[in-house]
């Protein structure tokens, strides 16, 4: 993390702890000429709506008014993570046991980098995904410390589009 993300944390969490919200993730981004400022929040049950991203974003920009911890200009948004969240916390990969998920990892396991399919299991040192090749399905072990990346995913194989 960041030294800005994690002065952003800091300033954020009260704000969605009292709206009863969950804080999932905070980019700070180049793109192009211009630098994004991104929180992502989500509710417990339910999904999240605009008013609510609009109420965050309102009361966090008064309290990054006040307090300028950022030097250079940036662009707020807040909004929805969306179907595919990343996974990033403990309780993000404890609530995705079951469900379809996207891995990347720093090196290749299984002369693989990329990985989609079910997280069978989780634990703090591993994770194990049911994938697809071809025709078989197979388990992979991925050790927590080789992610790179992770998150939720949707699975078409088996839905006609």
């Amino acid at each position: 993390m960041s030294k800005v993300t994690s002065i952003i944390e800091e300033l954020v969490t009260p704000i969605t702890d009292e709206l009863n919200l969950e804080l999932v993730d905070i980019e700070f981004v180049k793109e192009g000429r211009d630098w994004f400022l991104r929180i992502y929040v989500d509710t417990p049950v339910g999904g999240i709506d605009i008013l609510q991203c609009a109420q965050v974003s309102e009361r966090l920009s008064l309290v990054l008014d006040e307090k300028d911890p950022i030097e250079q200009n940036y662009y707020l948004e807040v909004s929805s993570p969306g179907a595919e969240r990343p996974l990033k916390k403990e309780s993000d990969f404890e609530k995705a046991v079951g469900k379809f998920i996207f891995v990347k990892t720093y090196e290749p396991i299984k002369d693989m980098k990329e990985f989609q399919g079910y997280l069978r299991a989780y634990t703090e040192q591993s994770l194990e995904v049911e994938i697809r090749i071809k025709t078989r399905k197979v388990t992979v072990q991925i050790e927590k410390e080789k992610v790179a990346q992770a998150r939720l995913a949707i699975d078409f194989s088996d839905k006609q589009i």
